[in-house]
């Protein structure tokens, strides 16, 4: 029997940064209720879909997001009263088509995709499936690695580092649950050894630990500690992934790594930083090691290091077919960050996603830096089968949500695999 939505709403709450955001609510006429909300980033890329904010100093510094609520309960509510929630990708382009704008700037993103999050959640009840199941069909489930974020700087912290995003990457473990022991142990080494050099052991926005380092390079020799302390073979049993999100300090045409007294490198002494440090640490993963422009400086680093890294893209596409296709034809990366948020609607995220498969590149299932205990893209990354998930560390309740949700679906899922195998394009 097919199932109807009676009741579209939404309200405002906080997301980890004590932010406002949204978080809708889809009803069926059998009573069944969908909901879901939405995180929010700081470091964004030029061409994101617009999260839609009042402006209104006089309530959360002008960040309020009351207009976006009204647009959910006002004018995306009418339209989707008596439609079936399973035809999500009808429900999705009528919301955009209902939007009329190319960054979904009028409605609002965040409006927008509360709602198709919330009725994929509906829609999957009703169904009688987990999310995962929903949204990637039958057959064996793929449990993602973890890229943990256990050393933040950049715009996620104030401290002395350049680079925002410095996570390990549990490639020896045989199962999830096993993964997120090593991350775990990991990060309480790091701890340990942070307090034992008189470094801050206070954390950023993703829950990665935030101290004034002595240089870049240092947080990769403190990471390395710390998994060999914790028991484990660095580059065997964890490796190490960058986002450096090299566009919070580029401009004028190079790079300055001010925060760690390192002067300004071009793109390609940049890539040449990079291919040092891969020599000397367990890196497997890049993300944003260049500016969102710097398409030609993405395709030579590609070319120079993409025998041996994922080379990820994040900002450069911000999960868009457009600059994804681009990307593919110019061979920018190997792979891609996907954000729901980015686009606004899981039918164009899942459409990104395809577009990385039929060029056989790895892609990225990940979070924002402003995240709510919505686990959502924990269920969308098992769906999605790419095998890779960022979800922060293993620290602030908003990240171990997601994992709590992994652990879930990989103990009730006896035909789960999880091995570590980023799919990646010689250049």
């Amino acid at each position: 029997m097919k199932r109807r939505i009676v009741s579209v709403r939404a309200m405002q709450i906080l997301d980890s940064r004590g932010n406002p955001t949204l978080k809708a609510y889809v009803t069926l006429d059998n009573g069944i209720t969908g909901s879901a909300s939405v995180p929010s980033g700081a470091s964004t890329g030029e061409n994101e879909a617009m999260e839609l904010r009042d402006g209104d100093r006089r309530r959360y510094g002008g960040k309020g997001v009351a207009k976006a609520v009204e647009n959910v309960k006002d004018v995306i509510a009418r339209k989707l009263l008596f439609m079936d929630p399973t035809r999500q990708a009808q429900i999705d382009h009528m919301m955009m088509e209902l939007d009329g704008t190319t960054d979904k700037s009028n409605l609002g993103a965040n409006a927008i995709l509360s709602v198709s999050m919330a009725v994929a959640r509906a829609a999957a009840e009703a169904c009688g499936i987990p999310l995962y199941a929903y949204l990637g069909g039958s057959g064996p489930v793929r449990i993602p690695v973890p890229m943990m974020n256990i050393l933040n700087g950049g715009k996620h912290a104030d401290n002395s580092v350049d680079f925002q995003e410095f996570m390990i990457v549990p490639i020896g473990a045989p199962t999830f649950a096993e993964a997120l022991r090593y991350g775990a142990e990991t990060f309480h080494a790091l701890r340990d050894a942070l307090k034992a050099k008189g470094y801050s052991t206070s954390v950023g926005d993703e829950g990665g630990f935030a101290p004034d380092l002595k240089s870049n390079e240092e947080a990769c020799e403190l990471i390395v500690e710390a998994i060999r302390a914790a028991g484990y073979e660095p580059g065997k049993d964890i490796a190490i992934a960058l986002d450096p999100a090299a566009t919070s300090f580029f401009r004028d045409g190079f790079y300055h790594l001010e925060r760690s007294g390192r002067g300004k490198k071009s793109s390609s002494e940049m890539t040449e930083l990079y291919k040092a440090w891969m020599r000397e640490f367990p890196i497997v993963s890049i993300e944003d090691g260049l500016d969102e422009m710097d398409w030609d400086g993405f395709r030579d680093m590609t070319s120079t290091l993409g025998e041996n890294v994922q080379i990820v893209g994040d900002d450069i596409y911000v999960t868009n077919c457009r600059f994804i296709e681009r990307g593919i034809r110019e061979r920018t990366t190997n792979a891609v960050l996907i954000k729901l948020n980015q686009i606004g609607t899981i039918t164009e995220t899942m459409e990104a996603v395809n577009l990385c498969r039929m060029a056989g590149w790895g892609f990225v299932v990940s979070h924002r830096s402003g995240e709510t205990e919505d686990s959502f893209i924990a269920d969308f990354a098992v769906a999605m089968g790419g095998g890779q998930i960022k979800s922060g560390s293993v620290c602030r309740s908003e990240r171990v949500a997601k994992y709590n949700r992994l652990l879930e679906i990989e103990a009730e899922e006896e035909r789960s695999v999880f091995h570590w195998q980023p799919t990646a394009v010689t250049p």
